[in-house]
């Protein structure tokens, strides 16, 4: 895998540190309508929809390529991703791939990371074609959100229906370990510290953050949030984590040195913020809002909403593109 730094994973994802690969770009937000089987395109100088694309069944998050140069829909229901040239805005043919509910890339490129949630399977596949590469069936229900350690020698992937994840080794496709958490969990979004040295996993049902020893695969702690924290968020300068609680509303920042909440926001009126991403410059938090047909813009220096804007029913795993960092290791935009 590339060299990286291991006192800050994200060194490469400072405010518009860009590759030349994206450089010249334009910037815009991707966001999937799930029970509009769309895409909405909004132009983040504007805040406003600028294109309304319609892609396969129930389209659950925009990801980049490892590479940078595609994103690809994840049509769930549809059995298939549908490019996008993010240089051109062109939506490309859609390729057949099953159950495609998550996508991520394994830190070396060589291979797509396919969470075929119903089907119960993690399908490694070809970065370009999707062919096939390998099958793993996971003894779980839900698998879906994961992140990779810092040598990206292996993975974690959450599994929300059964409350617990899994540890995956990353070049032999094998399954290390499975993790069960707490009775009534249910596990979403997982995100490594920038020092490697926690991992921390959004809980949906216990409305917090657990903390996870990943070499010993062994839960540490349990942090507060707000209830249905869902989405993980690393601030451009590496010093917070921003969780999405989309029971509550709102957003808790943690602060990763002390691991306790710094700022709480709450978005004005009902609100269901989901999955979403950073802006280039750091200065906006983009997300989804899951049951309210609409999307929020929040200031990162205060938590105010800049801006609400309608899109199509149920958006789900949006993408902020460009985004700084040298390559890309999947969902809605782990970059390092």
């Amino acid at each position: 895998m590339p060299p990286y730094d291991p006192s800050d994973l994200y060194l490469a994802d400072r405010p518009n540190q860009l590759s030349d690969a994206v450089k010249g770009m334009p910037s815009y937000v991707y966001v999937p309508n799930s029970d509009s089987d769309t895409v909405s395109v909004i132009d983040p100088a504007t805040y406003k929809v600028v294109r309304t694309v319609p892609v396969g069944h129930q389209p659950q998050h925009v990801v980049p390529s490892w590479d940078l140069m595609t994103l690809w829909v994840n049509n769930d229901l549809g059995n298939s991703l549908t490019p996008i040239d993010p240089r051109t805005g062109a939506f490309g043919k859609p390729v057949p791939v099953n159950d495609p509910y998550n996508l991520y890339f394994t830190p070396d490129g060589k291979s797509a990371v396919v969470m075929s949630e119903a089907n119960r399977q993690i399908v490694f596949r070809d970065p370009h074609s999707m062919a096939i590469q390998d099958i793993l069936p996971v003894p779980c229900e839900g698998v879906n959100h994961a992140d990779f350690s810092p040598d990206g020698t292996y993975f974690i992937a959450s599994c929300e229906f059964s409350g617990q994840l899994l540890k995956v080794d990353t070049s032999t496709h094998k399954l290390l370990g499975v993790l069960t958490m707490r009775s009534g969990a249910m596990p979403q979004d997982v995100k490594i510290a920038p020092d490697g040295s926690v991992w921390y996993v959004a809980d949906m049902q216990t409305s917090g953050v657990w903390t996870v020893d990943g070499d010993r695969f062994k839960v540490t702690g349990f942090i507060p949030t707000g209830y249905g924290a869902h989405g993980l968020y690393v601030s451009r300068d590496s010093k917070s984590l921003y969780v999405t609680n989309r029971g509550a509303g709102s957003i808790t920042v943690l602060d990763f040195a002390t691991r306790k909440a710094s700022a709480v926001w709450k978005i004005p009126g009902h609100a269901s913020p989901d999955m979403g991403g950073v802006s280039a410059d750091g200065t906006v938090l983009w997300l989804s809002g899951r049951y309210d047909a609409e999307v929020y813009a929040i200031s990162t220096f205060d938590g105010h909403l800049i801006a609400r804007i309608k899109v199509g029913n149920g958006p789900h795993g949006l993408c902020v593109y460009p985004q700084p960092g040298r390559y890309s290791l999947g969902h809605t935009g782990v970059f390092r």
